[in-house]
């Protein structure tokens, strides 16, 4: 039987969505996707047109709340450092401020995360001058407990993780191949601040059921996208596998992992990949995504969606079947 899904803003093209649910209200942090002036599809992801952000909310069933637009939040105009490319953002809260982490191309095209800062979740929100000292590449998300802030990142090809190896750049990018571990993402604790890094980021290792590293030829090894939740002690570490078009999830007893692959939670969608977010509200488990369906298919063009999620006796996510037709 197909999962019901509902579009959450038709009126706009939005995707990669960060969701929190903050006093009783659900806010959902997308990237904003623009048609590009100049059209040049590749794998660095020159085709995707973002430049500013907006952000959702709703109060009450995601499956038919009114979803209200708070308007634009930030502009890539606003930001001292930029050059371009305002990819997905996420946000957290600490001490009554909203953090906005976003990736942002620096003006020599390198990947570099920022901050911005509001009293509001709705925003707007003000960025800092300078882009956080260390980072690197793409797809930021924040993970809370007991007040110590993880943020977790990384994204292939485009999102550049495949130039950087112990945390320093590297000549040549290196893609592992075959048998080989599969790159990994990252995960590291942020600053009391939320301005920075309090350590160095780590590898985020995704185990097999024998207990080795996955490899760069499995179509489940970690692409882009990563997210993290807490299901019934267990922490779950959820990601697209982008050219292999998947979510999937890992399970671990540590927000540093390492995590043991857990199975499929969405099957291909159409357009290239799916980006998503996984909260609970109103005592159900919703997962957060995008398609390029209303778009035609053009992949630079997507739309927000959101559907129930569900778990099986042991506590894997049952998987969703991507496409609605």
């Amino acid at each position: 039987m197909k999962t019901p899904k509902r579009y959450l803003c038709p009126w706009d093209y939005m995707a990669d969505p960060s969701v929190h649910v903050w006093d009783g209200r659900l806010y959902i942090y997308p990237s904003h996707d623009w048609e590009p002036a100049d059209f040049v599809e590749n794998d660095n992801g020159d085709h995707f047109n973002m430049k500013d952000y907006h952000v959702l909310s709703l109060e009450g069933d995601p499956m038919t709340a009114e979803v209200v637009d708070h308007g634009k939040v930030l502009d890539v105009a606003d930001i001292p450092w930029a050059g371009r490319q305002l990819w997905d953002c996420e946000v957290a809260r600490k001490d009554g401020k909203y953090y906005m982490y976003f990736p942002l191309k620096d003006r020599n095209d390198i990947f570099r995360l920022g901050v911005a800062i509001s009293d509001k979740p709705e925003g707007p929100f003000v960025p800092q001058p300078d882009p956080v000292r260390g980072s690197y590449s793409i797809d930021y998300a924040v993970f809370e407990e007991d007040g110590v802030y993880y943020l977790y990142f990384g994204g292939l090809w485009g999102g550049q993780l495949q130039r950087y190896q112990d945390n320093k750049a590297l000549e040549s990018a290196y893609l592992p191949e075959g048998k080989e571990p599969a790159l990994p993402s990252r995960v590291v604790r942020l600053s009391d601040d939320m301005l920075g890094f309090a350590e160095d980021p780590r590898p985020v290792v995704i185990l097999d059921k024998e207990g080795k590293p996955l490899t760069a030829d499995n179509p489940y090894r970690f692409f882009e996208a990563s997210w993290m939740h807490k299901y019934n002690g267990k922490y779950y570490l959820s990601y697209s596998t982008g050219d292999t078009h998947y979510l999937c999830h890992a399970i671990g007893d540590s927000p540093y992992g390492p995590f043991t692959y857990a199975g499929v939670i969405m099957t291909p969608v159409v357009g290239w990949t799916t980006h998503h977010s996984i909260v609970e509200y109103n005592g159900k488990w919703w997962l957060f995504h995008h398609d390029s369906v209303p778009s035609g298919g053009k992949t630079w063009l997507r739309s927000l969606k959101v559907c129930e999620l569900t778990y099986d006796e042991n506590g894997v996510i049952n998987p969703i079947e991507g496409l609605d037709e």
